[in-house]
């Protein structure tokens, strides 16, 4: 889910209750595509709980327009497999009952 300014159409992320583009409150809350493409990243090598290394945190920019930070899965951790602007899609991973995350992976060809 994403929001977007309910004034300009404009799509934001992270959330918050006013538009970061007017100031209004008139903001609206919709379905994202759930694709994106790479547009930056760095594989960190260093273990952190819930997460086995190396693992890439990466930028997606998403199809609808805003950035966010994430992790890539079900791929190589290396400079090789990881190619600026490559195609992804959502992988949602859940991590506990609590908590799931919003990973990407590579997009499946069509």
């Amino acid at each position: 889910m994403l929001q977007r300014c309910g004034d300009t159409g404009k799509p934001y992320f992270p959330p918050r209750p006013f538009s970061p583009y007017t100031g209004t409150r008139n903001v609206e809350v919709f379905e994202a595509s759930g694709r994106g493409t790479l547009h930056s990243y760095v594989i960190h090598h260093r273990p952190v709980p819930g997460f086995k290394p190396p693992y890439a945190i990466a930028v997606v920019e998403l199809e609808e327009g805003p950035r966010m930070m994430t992790n890539i899965v079900e791929c190589p951790q290396t400079p090789e497999a990881l190619v600026l602007d490559m195609k992804l899609e959502l992988a949602p991973t859940k991590m506990d009952d609590d908590i799931t995350l919003p990973l990407f992976r590579p997009a499946k060809e069509a």
